[in-house]
């Protein structure tokens, strides 16, 4: 039975790095974040509207990737990213996006952390806001009931972190 792990938080928090580092220690298949690929077409302009086309995209993305999979699949963002970016930027976000929320479940989510320094990128927009963002995720994690841990540190410890929490969470479940 395949376990999907959404890599979930503020931007800049290595979901990327992190989702593949973990899926080469667990010798499957990640989900990168389709938004980026949306975003760059676009010279990074868009409306509110786009962002259920992204999130579509992502779940398309997903699925084609759960085909190859093996054990996990490791999700590099998930639908809940489109919600929070939807109400923080908009202060709504379309009922697709929230019917998919609630459908669409994760056996687990792994919610960065904002201890990692920035990295500057063009398609970035909330700096300042990070800790205020990983607050509202960490809230509506606990709100929707989500299963969730927190994954901090640099480097390999970072790494180690999520593995650890991965081999104890499904030893359990």
């Amino acid at each position: 039975m395949l376990k999907r792990i959404a890599i979930t938080g503020p931007e800049s928090t290595g979901k990327s790095e992190l989702a593949k580092q973990l899926a080469e220690h667990y010798k499957t298949v990640w989900v990168p974040e389709y938004a980026r690929q949306y975003l760059e077409k676009r010279n990074g302009k868009y409306e509110m509207e786009d962002i259920v086309q992204i999130a579509k995209g992502q779940l398309n993305l997903e699925e084609e990737m759960a085909a190859k999979a093996g054990g996990y699949l490791f999700c590099d963002t998930d639908l809940f990213v489109t919600k929070v970016w939807s109400e923080y930027k908009y202060g709504q976000c379309d009922h697709w996006i929230l019917e998919k929320v609630l459908t669409h479940r994760y056996d687990l989510h792994l919610l960065m952390d904002v201890d990692l320094e920035w990295q500057p990128d063009p398609l970035r927009e909330n700096k300042e806001e990070r800790q205020k963002l990983f607050d509202i995720y960490m809230e509506e994690l606990a709100q929707y009931k989500y299963p969730f841990f927190i994954i901090d540190g640099k480097g390999e410890e970072r790494l180690k972190a999520a593995i650890q929490v991965i081999n104890n969470f499904f030893l359990y479940v």
